[in-house]
């Protein structure tokens, strides 16, 4: 169910559809040099984002989660794989046929300061998007883009400096939703800003999809602000989507060990509920996107790993309850929850 629109996700039409997206960087062989694996930042991905939702990515620094949300947008070229967009495949478009797209797809970064060229004022860089895209600027499409996300038309003519980070983030949000886009890629958005501040720049975020009908694909750590803001979540590990659900479902009944120890991490503000959670401590650190271990990718680190998971890299795939996981034994944590 959509939180924005209460519209039943069979009903919805595909937005953005993700096929076996690949992105691979370096490796060499040569006579010189030895020969050097390709780091698998992204490794196989394939999803769906609805129009009108909020499909949101988590997962550890380092999983691929930042190259993946730059591949949507084609600011980084894919290795191999598919990325349609309202049935374009801007994977492949050539540089000609991504400009009209481009204007429809548009990023917030995670760090406002380095986001905005301190250089240019404020309504130099709020109308910039509409001059490279042929679109009417002037001072009057700047006043209402900065009163669109909460500020006054007074700091048009000032400087990032001068401004704290969540002030700088709004001005990062009228820039992107300059040329009225309805896909936007939210790439930790809020992580570098200080707690109250997250919380005025979230119902911001619910504001304008409410208002603009706008699509988020939402990059975070946080699954709490994920919690708050998303739709369906995909969980991903080591260049590859693990699991798939809606927040209820994800978060009431994780069926992917990986899931289940990145939510057994969340505080609870229920005391009961806070006894009765196990914490799950995984053990070592990341593996080397250079050097993946075989067959599951999270077999190293998870409590439930057996023979089969080194021999055989589980497929995700949807269950009878339209959860998608990864996971050979996903059944078994299906039975022990309804026990």
């Amino acid at each position: 169910m959509n939180h924005t629109t209460g519209e039943p996700e069979h009903h919805r039409k595909p937005l953005m559809e993700v096929h076996g997206l690949v992105k691979h960087y370096g490796g060499s062989r040569g006579v010189l040099r030895r020969a050097e694996s390709p780091v698998q930042a992204v490794d196989g991905v394939s999803f769906t984002v609805h129009d009108g939702e909020t499909f949101a990515l988590v997962g550890e620094s380092g999983c691929g989660k930042s190259t993946l949300g730059r591949l949507l947008l084609r600011l980084e070229t894919p290795t191999a794989g598919q990325v349609l967009f309202r049935g374009t495949d801007i994977a492949t478009a050539r540089r000609n046929d991504l400009r009209p797209i481009r204007r429809h797809m548009q990023m917030v970064f995670q760090n406002p300061q380095s986001s905005l060229n301190p250089r240019l004022t404020i309504g130099q860089t709020v109308s910039e998007p509409l001059e490279v895209h042929g679109l009417p600027s002037g001072a009057e499409r700047v006043r209402e883009l900065l009163d669109l996300v909460g500020l006054p038309d007074r700091v048009a003519n000032h400087y990032p400096h001068e401004f704290s980070g969540g002030q700088r983030q709004r001005v990062g949000l009228a820039r992107a939703l300059a040329t009225e886009p309805s896909f936007l890629v939210c790439d930790e958005p809020v992580s570098a800003l200080d707690v109250s501040i997250q919380a005025q720049i979230l119902n911001l975020l619910v504001r304008l999809r409410e208002q603009l009908g706008l699509t988020y694909f939402f990059i975070s750590h946080d699954l709490g602000v994920v919690r708050y803001l998303a739709d369906r979540v995909a969980v991903m590990y080591l260049g590859r989507i693990v699991e798939v659900a809606t927040v209820a479902d994800l978060f009431d009944a994780p069926l992917h060990p990986y899931t289940r120890a990145l939510l057994s991490a969340v505080p609870s503000r229920d005391p009961d509920d806070a006894n009765r959670r196990q914490r799950i401590v995984l053990q070592g650190d990341l593996p080397s996107a250079a050097d993946p271990p075989s067959g599951c990718r999270f077999r190293t680190r998870c409590p439930i790993a057996r023979d089969v998971c080194a021999e055989e890299d589980p497929p995700l795939r949807t269950l009878a309850t339209g959860h998608d996981v990864a996971c050979h034994f996903a059944e078994d944590q299906l039975e022990a929850d309804a026990a």
